[in-house]
């Protein structure tokens, strides 16, 4: 008879992503899960193959989730006005995120994040670009929306912004020159 399962892939990268935010990518390893999960480490090749394996399982199911959020907050833009809504409130979103998750934010943005969980998060994006500045550039929109906002939030996270001021003043300063410039 088979020894009964003492875990799940579910558990095992819940717990990574817990390990993740508490100390940090290094700290990841299939033993700290083990311990994490209540089994032996062995016991996690079973369900996630090496190291890799579960940072791209961890980095998944942090795209996963802030897609979600971005499905639940993008709206099907029919104008301009209703478009820089949109990615005002998508902005809002990924800043969240990246505040309550700031290791797994990092963690989207290495080799370890699958391609296609990247594509299907980045729909609600393209939509409200794509209404704003029309399908013909949509992606180059989008991407500059993405590139901007991943970067501000990287050295907001990073504490390299030390001039002074409020960064979240900041933050919407730029979105709102940003919107202004593409639909200019």
């Amino acid at each position: 008879m088979p020894a009964p399962e003492r875990t799940s892939t579910e558990a095992i990268v819940a717990a990574g992503r817990v390990i993740l935010e508490e100390s940090g990518p290094a700290s990841l390893t299939m033993q700290a899960v083990a311990s994490r999960v209540g089994v032996r480490a062995p016991s996690l090749y079973k369900r996630v193959r090496d190291r890799d394996a579960l940072l791209t399982a961890v980095a998944e199911a942090a795209i996963d989730e802030l897609g979600s959020r971005l499905h639940t907050a993008g709206a099907d833009a029919a104008d301009a006005d209703t478009a820089r809504s949109d990615l005002t409130h998508l902005a809002e979103v990924y800043r969240a995120f990246a505040h309550e998750h700031p290791e797994s934010f990092r963690l989207m943005f290495t080799a370890s994040a699958p391609v296609e969980a990247l594509h299907r998060t980045s729909e609600p994006v393209l939509r409200a670009s794509a209404a704003l500045v029309g399908e013909a550039d949509a992606l180059d929109a989008a991407r500059l929306f993405t590139a901007w906002a991943t970067g501000f939030l990287q050295m907001e996270l990073s504490g390299a912004f030390r001039l002074g001021g409020d960064v979240g003043q900041a933050f919407d300063y730029g979105l709102r020159r940003l919107l202004a410039g593409l639909t200019a």
